[in-house]
């Protein structure tokens, strides 16, 4: 059988490749791009070792899902002379180790010579690579790695789908690398793709930027799951049909190699896992060695939470860790895909039907969850993706989280051992002790809409919620205001932000024992013991922050977002406190009388919220 290729050797030139090149080569000279001669030069003497994040080779993952049974790697290389090593590692290797002779010895040559080679590989191995020991200036261009497989591989129409809103910077970007580098790349990919753009703000020029595989759909405002929704009919629609949709969030970094790879994977997958969520990392978009998260899962606590650790790929000791990770402790119906980087088969989507009409926040984890699919990781599989701590938004995570886990589990009966009940008690609860009333009321708001049952998010009423939860969420203001405010406020006297840094925001006080009991007691002062506060403190604005000691028998409390540069003052309120309280105990007293009838209601929607007729009258596709 003919050599299959994998995977190319990468090198980019692009602000994480410039930052942390360690993800693409380990070096003791500079590895630079010589853009004359559009040649990679290792610039001197030196050793460039390739067993990193992006050019070693997954072959434990690629024996166990895929029909490959042997491993080659194609080098052309031109300068000075040069030994290639191959490199592998195993469970409990921290740095890569070296089969000993060199696979190949190049004296210096003026033009290309080629290498090749099969890798010497057995079942102690995580990752393969190589390295390259020369013994001055080296260029190399047209690297791969290739594979012997045991079956000839399957025909793959992959769809690219993703959902932008106002992110015109981004996407545009990601648009022209799928351009240049995927559909005008001449390889097999480029004629077995397509791309789909769910323009739900309608910014951008459709007409200028789609092309025969690139389709731009201007669309109404129908959030994250409105956007996928569409690129999944329109995948399952296109002639030839797609056999695999890859969803990838618009603000976010990619290389077309991880798609190129996707691809591959799929046209070699074994039988007993053509089924298989092939699902992408997500890297830290500022500090692009950082992976946040690939597979993550519902906690019996009603919170998303990543399977892994976070983990620093440009550490070999990480990326054999992510290889062989194995979730422990973590129930398989509660796990998912998220959809910044998660590619499914139009046949799963056949069999499970279309997403819920949640806009944002929870679709891509139900859907996760309500396949139930085997998940398949890669090192090199990724987009970088923006933090979350970076862009916090009460609306998202106070009222679009809160609704749409608790319709999610009562509709398809997502992650059967989580208890949003709890879950919602807890961030009303700590609101309150953070005197964040506006955000209380945001959890009250998406608790009653889920009381409202299915007719009522069956109807498009999806933005609107958003928009308003957005216009209902505490306010901030930028900093020269937030220090105006607290100048005219007799409580703040001597509050200058001048003397605010990152470790007094994120910092907190201990408590006694005494203070604990009071607190627990009392939500800070605002029941039975009620006390008016003295003093201030300052607070990040992060829902999930909870600096108990800082915040104990204060009367203000200054909310600092530093990274966007806002803030806003919070002062304690009994009174309100009193209202919040008594509108969740009557929504409980609702919820607790009506909670069967409600399952049942959700549960006998589920069929048409998630058929293509009710998707596509939603959409407007009919």
């Amino acid at each position: 059988m003919s050599m299959f290729k994998f995977a190319n050797i990468l090198l980019e030139t692009n602000p994480r490749s410039l930052s942390y090149p360690s993800l693409y080569c380990v070096a003791d000279s500079p590895v630079v791009y010589d853009e004359p001669s559009g040649e990679w030069l290792m610039f001197n003497h030196g050793t460039y070792d390739f067993s990193t994040y992006f050019n070693g080779l997954s072959v434990a993952k690629l024996l166990k899902f895929t029909t490959a049974r042997r491993f080659f790697l194609h080098l052309e290389l031109k300068g000075a002379a040069c030994k290639v090593y191959q490199t592998f590692g195993g469970s409990f290797d921290a740095h890569p180790q070296v089969v000993s002779a060199p696979k190949a010895v190049l004296s210096q040559s003026d033009d290309w010579q080629t290498v090749d080679f099969e890798l010497d590989v057995d079942d102690t191995m995580v990752l393969v690579g190589f390295k390259i020991e020369s013994e001055g200036r080296l260029a190399i261009r047209n690297s791969y790695y290739s594979l012997d497989l045991a079956q000839e591989p399957r025909d793959i129409e992959l769809v690219v789908a993703t959902t932008t809103f106002k992110k015109e910077a981004f996407i545009e970007r990601n648009i022209g690398l799928v351009r240049d580098q995927i559909v005008e790349s001449g390889e097999d990919i480029a004629s077995h793709f397509h791309m789909y753009v769910m323009d739900n703000g309608r910014t951008l020029d459709a007409k200028a930027l789609s092309s025969e595989r690139i389709i731009v759909r201007p669309n109404d405002n129908v959030g994250g799951a409105g956007g996928f929704t569409r690129g999944m009919i329109e995948a399952m629609e296109q002639t030839p049909e797609a056999s695999h949709i890859l969803l990838m969030d618009d603000d976010v970094a990619v290389s077309p190699e991880s798609i190129k790879r996707t691809y591959n994977l799929l046209r070699i997958l074994k039988d007993e896992h053509r089924e298989a969520f092939i699902s992408g990392a997500m890297l830290n978009y500022e500090i692009g060695e950082d992976q946040w998260e690939d597979v993550g899962y519902m906690t019996p606590q009603g919170t998303f939470a990543p399977c892994k650790p976070m983990l620093r790929m440009t550490q070999y000791a990480d990326l054999i860790y992510n290889e062989e990770f194995k979730p422990s402790g973590v129930q398989r119906e509660q796990m998912y895909a998220a959809w910044w980087y998660c590619c499914i088969p139009i046949s799963a989507i056949k069999r499970n039907g279309l997403p819920l009409p949640v806009f944002v926040r929870c679709d891509d984890a139900e859907y996760g969850i309500r396949c139930h699919p085997t998940f398949i990781t890669m090192n090199s599989l990724c987009v970088w993706h923006m933090s979350f701590h970076e862009r916090y938004n009460a609306a998202v995570e106070r009222y679009q989280t809160t609704r749409n886990t608790m319709i999610a589990q009562a509709t398809t009966g997502m992650a059967p051992k989580s208890d949003f009940l709890k879950e919602l008690h807890n961030n009303i609860r700590l609101e309150l002790k953070k005197f964040g009333y506006e955000n209380a009321e945001l959890c009250l708001d998406a608790f009653e809409d889920f009381l409202k049952g299915p007719g009522f998010i069956s109807k498009p009423v999806a933005e609107g919620c958003f928009m308003q939860a957005n216009r209902n969420k505490e306010q901030l203001v930028n900093f020269d205001e937030l220090q105006r405010q607290a100048d005219a406020d007799p409580d703040l006297k001597g509050f200058n932000l001048h003397d605010i840094d990152r470790q007094l925001i994120e910092g907190d006080k201990p408590r006694s024992i005494t203070q604990r009991l009071e607190d627990l007691a009392t939500d800070n002062g605002q029941r039975y013991l009620k006390k008016p506060g003295s003093g201030y403190a300052v607070i990040p604005l992060v829902g999930w922050a909870y600096p108990a000691g800082a915040i104990h028998g204060k009367k203000k409390l200054v909310v600092i977002d530093w990274y966007n540069r806002k803030g806003t003052i919070r002062t304690k309120d009994v009174k309100r406190y009193a209202e919040i309280k008594a509108r969740y105990a009557k929504d409980l007293r609702y919820y607790k009388s009506n909670i069967e009838r409600l399952r049942k209601e959700y549960a006998a929607a589920r069929a048409t919220l998630t058929s293509v007729a009710y998707w596509k009258h939603y959409l407007k596709m009919d």
